[in-house]
């Protein structure tokens, strides 16, 4: 039986993005355009478009529609927004920062994942994404991106992220441990000044080599 992709791809954001109260047209438009189905690994299509994580290898999965609406309307990316998203997974996140901001560099831990964004990428024809092989917890430089979204949670919040950021730039993290964790955007106010608002509750994985919470001994 044939699946009628633009329909099941309309029920996605309908019924899942749009439930949610992410109603920014242009996010939206993003999750529309770009082809989610083209991003999944084949043995998992058939969920591609279901509010669920899809499995991607390495113990890594693709974010939910949902969650990954509520990132983009938070970020509120501009046409001329410097992106870095950090954890590429198969490239779809990438591909929708793309489509919002000027330009995005995406990096990831595992190569493999790297060498499946990039053809993604490629077969697509969105040019306006660099992806490479780095360890999102070895950041260091400062000022440099408008927008930052880290797909993997802080079970400790790192402020090398937001250092990140230029005046006015806008970063998404989810911070604490399981089994809620709270989503937040920093916003850079000025040179050592930063804005924090509480958005939602939400449980994802932690990003790898992100800072344990101490452990208690008794």
């Amino acid at each position: 039986m044939m699946i009628d992709v633009e329909s099941v791809r309309r029920q996605m954001i309908e019924q899942q993005v749009r439930a949610c109260e992410v109603l920014d047209l242009r996010v939206l438009d993003a999750l529309q355009a770009v082809p989610r189905e083209e991003f999944a690994p084949v043995s998992y299509g058939a969920i591609a478009f279901a509010d669920t994580e899809v499995p991607l290898g390495n113990g890594q999965t693709m974010l939910t529609p949902s969650l990954e609406g509520r990132i983009l309307q938070a970020l509120a990316i501009k046409p001329t927004d410097r992106v870095l998203e950090v954890g590429t997974g198969s490239g779809f996140f990438a591909a929708c920062l793309a489509r919002l901001g000027r330009s995005v560099r995406s990096i990831d831990i595992y190569p493999d994942f790297i060498a499946v964004a990039d053809n993604n990428l490629h077969r697509l024809s969105i040019h306006n994404v660099e992806v490479a092989v780095a360890d999102g917890m070895h950041l260091t430089e400062e000022g440099a991106y408008d927008v930052i979204a880290l797909t993997g949670s802080l079970p400790v919040y790192d402020a090398r992220f937001e250092r990140a950021l230029t005046v006015g730039g806008r970063l998404f993290a989810v911070v604490g441990a399981g089994p809620v964790m709270e989503a937040q955007r920093i916003t850079r106010a000025g040179h050592g000044e930063f804005v924090r608002d509480s958005l939602f509750e939400v449980s994802i994985a932690p990003l790898i080599h992100a800072q344990e919470t101490p452990k208690f001994v008794f």
